[in-house]
């Protein structure tokens, strides 16, 4: 891979070679280029959020039944997360621009489709599309602005941004849904994915060229076993939360996971190219990372969940003051975050991935305290900023943890496998505090069982602390830490 600007005097580093992986070199308008990228990760989280506040008006503009209604949200989520594997190697074996590229302009049409939907079934196809365009150009987005880093330094920075659009892009769509439904349509939430898409590619194809494609050969029998292994993964974690734990389809769902994923290692520990290189994922810091940061992005999306509802249910906010009520958590993210990398130089990434973890967790045992009295200023914002903080000391570091030591070769298939934890995370932690809210509560109130659903969320993440101090305080982990 080359970056070109436009002739040869706009480089100004020389290329870094990797073997077998294509050769990149740093532009001049590497801001430009880093910008149009983080813009596509940032437009992809958007996606997932971005129909929540409207879906009672969707539901009343297409026609959808009550249950048939969740599938706006998971048919998106289910191919986001299932394909996400396949998405990281192909970007490794084809070239990151070209996948990027193809899966870009995949998003961006059905995003098109989306927003004219006529009616349910359109909508619910055309939100699959969306899902399968961006499980193919997310893995290689987090690859492309480390490779085009002019060094260390600005690539720690491009991993502080890349995690910044990720957290606060599912609680801007909050907001930008909210405000586009009250003022315009919720059918712009999803048709401004198309000029946005387009100049997203202009620009990328414009300033990053591939000399050639990574070589290699796409691990057929890991990609359809990885493939359904994580969407059968991902639906039982959206089965159970629609119909219980305790139903036979949840069961079997789960059942088909655990097969189809044993079946994924064993044939990766056999294969001489495979879909991800268990070696990476069995490193320990790496490992301990991916754990933590898999807790914490669930918990994080089970409080993106519950407080929408608490928001128009208890507080009797409109669709768009419950979504500009997640500022302070969007502000906090982008400020916070941008100090990470100099934090991580001082102290490691091990040791602000614990103390992230710890200040989630607090904020739920806060967050506890929500009754019928509480009102936004004086029981949500302070124990929301304490939870925006902490995740940020969470994405920043863990993302670094994961992707230190990676070969370039393999950089999109691990990118891809973080990805997928994180949506299979975000799945678990909805499923999970939505099965606790449900059944301590009251079909027609929300407050009943809601005290306890937090508390389950605090006992996660107590979990992901835990693994945090066992698995990166020790002497060994402490050498290994980034900075």
């Amino acid at each position: 891979m080359s970056v070109h600007t436009g002739s040869d005097a706009d480089t100004s580093a020389p290329p870094t070679e990797h073997r077998g992986v294509p050769t990149v070199t740093v532009p001049r308008f590497v801001t430009l280029a880093t910008v149009a990228i983080l813009a596509t990760q940032l437009m992809l989280q958007l996606d997932a959020q971005v129909v929540t506040v409207a879906l009672p008006q969707l539901q009343q503009d297409l026609g959808f039944s009550p249950a048939g209604l969740s599938w706006v949200p998971n048919a998106y989520a289910l191919a986001f997360g299932g394909l996400m594997l396949l998405g990281g190697r192909l970007g490794d074996v084809l070239g990151r621009v070209r996948v990027f590229t193809i899966g870009t302009v995949l998003f961006a049409l059905a995003s098109l489709a989306a927003g004219l939907a006529p009616d349910a079934t359109i909508m619910v196809v055309a939100r699959v599309a969306q899902g399968v365009g961006a499980a193919i150009a997310a893995p290689s987005i987090l690859s492309l602005i480390t490779a085009i880093a002019r060094d260390e330094h600005a690539r720690s920075r491009n991993m502080a941004l890349f995690t910044a659009a990720s957290a606060v892009g599912s609680s801007f769509g909050l907001i930008l849904g909210g405000a586009l439904t009250a003022f315009f349509s919720w059918r712009w939430g999803l048709l401004i994915n198309l000029p946005i898409g387009a100049v997203v590619v202009l620009v990328v194809r414009w300033l990053v060229k591939e000399d050639r494609s990574a070589g290699g050969r796409v691990d057929v029998a890991g990609a359809i076993t990885a493939t359904l292994g994580s969407l059968a993964l991902v639906y039982g974690f959206v089965h159970a939360a629609e119909t219980g734990w305790a139903t036979t389809g949840t069961a079997v769902t789960f059942i088909l996971a655990l097969v189809l994923l044993t079946t994924f290692v064993a044939v990766e520990r056999r294969v001489g190219l495979p879909l991800l290189d268990l070696s990476l994922v069995r490193h320990r810091k790496r490992a301990t990372a991916l754990g933590a940061m898999g807790l914490t992005v669930g918990v994080h999306f089970s409080l993106l969940f519950t407080l929408v509802q608490f928001y128009q249910r208890e507080l009797g906010m409109s669709a768009l003051v419950a979504g500009l009520a997640f500022l302070p958590l969007t502000g906090t993210i982008l400020i916070v975050t941008q100090f990470v990398p100099a934090f991580v130089r001082r102290v490691g990434a091990g040791r602000l991935l614990v103390l992230g973890t710890a200040l989630v967790t607090l904020s739920f045992i806060w967050f506890t305290a929500l009754d019928a009295s509480s009102t936004y200023l004086g029981g949500v914002v302070a124990p929301l900023v304490l939870h925006s903080f902490g995740v940020a000391l969470v994405f920043t570091p863990g993302t670094m943890l994961i992707m230190e030591g990676v070969p370039a070769r393999h950089s999109g298939s691990m990118s891809g496998f973080l990805q997928m934890v994180q949506q299979v995370g975000g799945s678990l932690g909805i499923a999970v505090i939505v099965a606790v809210h449900t059944s301590g509560g009251e079909p027609s109130a929300f407050l009943p069982g809601l005290a306890g659903a937090f508390w389950t969320a605090a006992a996660l993440g107590t979990v992901a602390v835990l693994i945090a101090l066992v698995g990166l305080t020790t002497r060994r982990s402490r050498s290994e830490s980034v900075g």
